[in-house]
């Protein structure tokens, strides 16, 4: 007798599962970046169009496919691309559900310990100080070069990394209703309570209008620039975490007959909210109001983590209470990403659970021993561009997948069954026009974005070029920063091809099963 699976013990559960994986540090640094640079109010024109030509339609096919394939016990990619198109090819496209999010996960684990660091630092107060002490940038770069220690001797990042990887497993320990919903329903109102608490400070400052007035004032000039349409794609489709694997995994514990096309626009908007409304207000403006527009652009070039681990220490410590504002945007920022990496583990553990047809601890046993191992690659390999070499991959992965499960939808499932599928227990009309975007529209869009990924990105990633030889520290060891990339894509690709081998395993397994068993699934 199959096994039973479980469900989420509420609606509002599943949006904001939805809703916390793809709020995180995308949507408070790298969005408002992306703004400010690329036209400012004008880029909510391409933005807005992305949303409803590439996110809304894929996070829709993925809410789809996910409860199709729940209803015949599957609960990850290759499972369900196997019940939707009967092919033996499509498990292993599937491929990229499982190894995408784990890969994530790899990275941005160890960054998200960060923030729990730099939250605990900040309460204690000793972050003020080196902020004040005009120390900071220093401090960031000796955290994450496990130079800052704890407890006597321990490197302090290694130490939160150990704490942060355990927080993440204890939540996917306690299941889908006891520890995935439980978390995203106390840290989603946090993260908004949190959040206002900021935009508050902030639109008090004195100065505020001109930052703001940066930040949204429109150049419509951009608008002709194909760049800052080719940037706010990029950036819808991986703020909603469409492409991953997640939602899809997410959705296949929904119950038969519940909605999933509200709920999906609902995780949508709560996303849009903390993003445009929270994200948009924040950085930019309160670095233009401190700092003054002439030098945005150079902060700008800090990048993510120069934006949120040295710029905003400097910005709340020259404003009335800026230790409490200091601590608050660090935990607002670590429940963002915990919200986000519980879910990019969830798929591995239903794979192995559902379709390898191993135990619940088994299965969180297997996947802790793998990311762990290659959790350390990421902590230890950072100064040699580990981590950007998984990121890039990451990129490679998300579009990918996007493309492959719009294409099975519109072409292989039909778009006939697709939508009576999005449309059973729907608690509002999908229009009609959606067809025509599922089956043509979104295809092309992530085609168009994937070909100029590979034309503009992929060949300077690929054969390295402006990266130079280097020795680098590597835990105890000094070795060539080269050594490290190889050493990282040989990794990777064992365990894309390891993944394809448990497939391979998984379904054999399965024929057995079936035929021992005398049914068909």
């Amino acid at each position: 007798m199959p096994k039973v699976r479980e469900n989420w013990g509420s609606k509002i559960g599943v949006i904001l599962a939805v809703a916390g994986s793809a709020i995180g540090l995308g949507n408070f640094l790298r969005f408002p970046v992306k703004a400010a640079t690329n036209g400012g109010g004008a880029f909510l024109i391409p933005y807005f169009i992305a949303l409803i030509l590439v996110g809304i339609p894929v996070a829709w096919i993925e809410w789809a496919l996910g409860r199709h394939g729940g209803k015949y016990g599957h609960g990850s990619a290759p499972g369900i691309l196997n019940a939707i198109t009967r092919k033996p090819w499509a498990k292993y496209l599937g491929c990229l559900g499982v190894f995408g999010p784990l890969l994530i996960f790899f990275y941005y684990c160890y960054i998200e310990s960060w923030l729990l660091g730099f939250s605990w630092y900040a309460l204690t107060g000793e972050l003020g100080r080196i902020t004040a002490e005009g120390k900071i940038g220093a401090f960031f770069g000796d955290y994450i070069g496990l130079k800052i220690m704890i407890l006597g001797g321990i490197p302090s990042a290694f130490f939160f990394f150990l704490v942060t990887f355990v927080a993440n497993f204890i939540v996917i320990i306690l299941g889908i209703r006891h520890g995935i919903e439980l978390v995203n329903k106390i840290a989603l109102p946090a993260i908004f309570v949190l959040g206002f608490m900021l935009l508050v400070r902030t639109l008090t400052l004195p100065g505020i209008g001109s930052g703001l007035g940066y930040m949204w004032n429109p150049d419509f000039s951009t608008l002709l620039n194909s760049k800052v349409w080719f940037e706010a794609a990029g950036q819808i489709f991986f703020t909603l975490s469409v492409g991953i694997g997640v939602i899809m995994t997410y959705a296949s514990y929904v119950k038969k007959k519940q909605d999933i096309a509200l709920s999906s626009l609902t995780a949508c908007a709560t996303n849009e909210l903390a993003e445009v409304i929270i994200g948009g207000t924040l950085v930019i403006p309160l670095a233009i109001v401190i700092y003054g527009a002439s030098n945005i652009a150079e902060i700008a070039k800090l990048g993510t983590f120069g934006l949120g681990f040295q710029t905003m220490p400097v910005i709340f410590g020259k404003i009335s209470f800026g230790g409490f504002f200091l601590f608050v945007w660090f935990f607002l920022l670590f429940l963002a990403g915990i919200t986000s990496s519980v879910s990019i583990l969830q798929p591995a553990v239903s794979f192995l659970e559902d379709d390898a047809g191993m135990g619940r601890r088994s299965s969180i046993g297997i996947v802790a021993f793998i990311t762990f191992f290659f959790g350390l690659l990421a902590v230890f390999g950072l100064d040699g561009g580990a981590v950007d070499e998984m990121d890039w991959m990451t990129d490679f992965c998300l579009i990918s997948f996007g493309l492959v499960e719009t294409i099975i939808f519109g072409w292989f499932f039909g778009i006939d069954k697709g939508m009576k599928e999005l449309r059973e227990g729907a608690e509002i009309e999908v229009p009609r026009f959606f067809e025509f975007v599922f089956k043509y529209v979104t295809p092309a869009s992530l085609i168009f974005i994937l070909g100029f990924w590979l034309v503009q990105n992929a060949p300077g990633r690929i054969f390295l070029n402006g990266v130079k030889e280097a020795q680098v520290k590597f835990g105890l060891w000094e070795v060539s920063n080269l050594t490290v990339i190889h050493g990282t894509r040989i990794a990777m690709l064992a365990l894309v091809i390891g993944i394809c081998v448990f497939i391979a395993a998984a379904w054999k397994r399965r024929r057995i099963d079936e035929r021992l068993e005398g049914i068909k699934i």
